[in-house]
């Protein structure tokens, strides 16, 4: 996994993205002790199911390293703490203070709270799972909001996802999943353009858990174990 994730950094330096996209934070770089650190603790050895999510949040992988990094989950549960640095231009609306973060990012919170309800410990997560994302980079706008992949100019996007998806077919090479779960329609489609709809690895999706899409705060949790049960995973 660190030379997948070497091989992703050195391939995303050069993409440059315009206006509306003023900031790109990239916490491979910048947060890489605690992305070491989960890869080295739960992410050795095959898996069945590779989870993927769509790209960083501002207030929890860009903060911490982890996808779908919740300070809380991150520490309390995952049981990681590593020193993070800083991205290379901060955006003033969105700092970034590493475990020091006291706003929680309510999609790690509920996919990681999700799962310690299911599996119990973390091990036993990840005996059987792993989760990575599609994209490293997290984009903001002057403002502040956050802008995300899928909504980038076409040539933008082209360029980001060539790189994207070399790095998501070694991860898969790597883990050699038999089941790999979009987390959203995003991620899925990603997936799907990375395997081939002819693969051996089957495919399914589980909904996202962003407080932005009106259907997550209606009980995530369970529309989650719903479509985990469906795929009959464990």
């Amino acid at each position: 996994l660190q030379s997948i994730t070497d091989d992703l950094v050195r391939d995303l330096a050069p993409l440059r993205f315009a206006l509306p996209v003023t900031h790109v934070y990239n916490p491979l770089v910048y947060a890489r002790s605690a992305w070491d650190e989960y890869c080295a603790r739960y992410g050795q050895g095959q898996r069945q199911v590779l989870l993927v999510g769509m790209n960083p949040g501002p207030f929890g992988m860009s903060q911490v390293g982890v996808p779908f990094g919740e300070v809380n989950s991150v520490r309390g549960w995952l049981g990681i703490h590593a020193p993070i640095g800083k991205p290379e231009n901060e955006h003033p609306k969105v700092r970034v203070v590493g475990f020091d973060c006291l706003r929680s990012e309510v999609s790690g919170a509920r996919l990681w709270g999700w799962a310690r309800s299911r599996f119990g410990t973390p091990d036993e997560f990840f005996r059987h799972a792993f989760v990575a994302n599609y994209c490293p980079l997290a984009f903001m706008e002057q403002s502040g909001r956050n802008r995300t992949p899928d909504k980038l100019p076409k040539a933008e996007r082209e360029a980001l996802f060539a790189v994207c998806d070399t790095a998501l077919a070694e991860t898969v090479a790597y883990f050699q999943p038999s089941t790999i779960v979009g987390v959203g329609h995003f991620a899925e489609s990603r997936v799907r353009a990375v395997v081939g709809e002819d693969s051996t690895i089957r495919v399914g999706r589980v909904p996202h858990p962003s407080p932005a899409s009106p259907s997550a705060n209606r009980d995530w949790a369970g529309q989650m174990t719903q479509a985990w049960e469906a795929l009959r995973l464990p």
